[in-house]
C-alpha cells in the first residue's frame, strides 16, 4: 500500500519552513498536506478558487477541504468567492480549450491573490496543489506561480513536482480513505459545459453535482445524496 510509503524530507527553498498552500480541492491537496506534515513544514491552506461553478459545487469542494484541514489541524483561510471578477477576466475566452489561455488567466488570478495574501501576512513561500493532477499542465501552473511571486520582494514560489515518487497514486488512495467528494470536471462553467457535451455525445448522462464520492471499500465510486440545493 502506498499509504505506508516512507516519505523523504522536503526541503523548502532558501531554508524556509513556512508555506502558504493554495488548495484547489481536498482530493488534490490531501497528499500535499500529508507530505508537508511528514516533513514538519509549517503551512496554512489558502482557498481561493473563483472559477468553480456553480455555487453548490464551490461549497462542496470547499467544505471537503475544510473538513480535512480541521481533521489534520491545519489553519484554513477561506478567501472570497470572487466569481464576478473571474467572469470579467474570462471574457473573450469562453471557447478556449482547457490548458489554453483561459486556464493561464485562471491560474494567474488565483496565484495573484495567494501571493498578495502571503506578502501581507509574512509568508515567505507559496505553492499549490494544482500541479499534482495529471490533467493539468505543470509548466503552465509553475509559470503562473513564479510570475505571481515575483511581484513581491522576498516571496518565493515553490516548484515541487507533487506527482513524482507515487504522489499521484497516493492522492487517489487518500481520497478513497477519506471518501472525499469527487468532482467530475475541472471547475469552471466552460469546463462543465464541455464535459457535459462530451458525456452526452458518448451516451452518458450529464454530471449530477454532489453525488459521486471516492469509495474506501473498492475501486468503484460511491453515490450519496447531497442536501444542498442547486444555485
Amino acid at each position: 500500500m502506498l499509504l505506508n510509503y516512507e516519505r523523504k524530507s522536503l526541503p523548502l527553498p532558501n531554508g524556509h519552513n513556512e508555506v502558504l498552500l493554495h488548495s484547489c480541492c481536498a482530493p488534490c491537496s490531501g497528499e500535499v498536506m500529508e507530505a508537508m506534515l511528514a516533513s514538519g513544514i509549517d503551512f496554512t491552506i489558502f482557498f481561493y478558487n473563483p472559477n468553480i461553478h456553480p455555487l453548490k459545487e464551490y461549497e462542496l469542494r470547499k467544505d471537503e477541504n475544510i473538513r480535512f484541514a480541521e481533521q489534520m489541524g491545519i489553519p484554513f483561510i477561506d478567501a472570497d468567492y470572487d466569481r464576478d471578477n473571474w467572469f470579467e477576466r474570462a471574457k473573450g475566452m469562453e471557447n478556449e480549450p482547457e490548458r489554453g489561455i483561459r486556464c493561464t488567466m485562471c491560474f494567474d488570478m488565483r496565484f495573484e491573490r495567494t501571493a498578495l495574501y502571503a506578502h501581507e501576512h509574512g509568508f515567505p513561500v507559496i505553492t499549490s496543489s494544482l500541479g499534482i493532477s495529471r490533467w493539468k499542465n505543470m509548466q503552465q501552473i509553475n509559470e503562473c506561480g513564479i510570475r505571481a511571486a515575483s511581484r513581491y520582494p522576498g516571496l518565493t514560489y515553490w516548484e515541487y513536482n507533487w506527482r513524482k515518487g507515487g504522489g499521484s497514486a497516493r492522492m487517489i488512495e487518500i481520497s478513497k480513505r477519506e471518501e472525499f467528494y469527487q468532482q467530475e470536471y475541472c471547475g469552471c462553467i466552460y469546463s462543465l459545459r464541455d464535459t457535459n457535451r462530451h458525456r452526452l455525445a458518448t451516451g452518458r448522462e450529464r454530471i449530477k453535482l454532489g453525488t459521486v464520492f471516492y469509495s474506501a471499500d473498492s475501486d468503484k465510486k460511491s453515490n450519496k445524496n447531497c442536501d444542498k440545493k442547486d444555485h
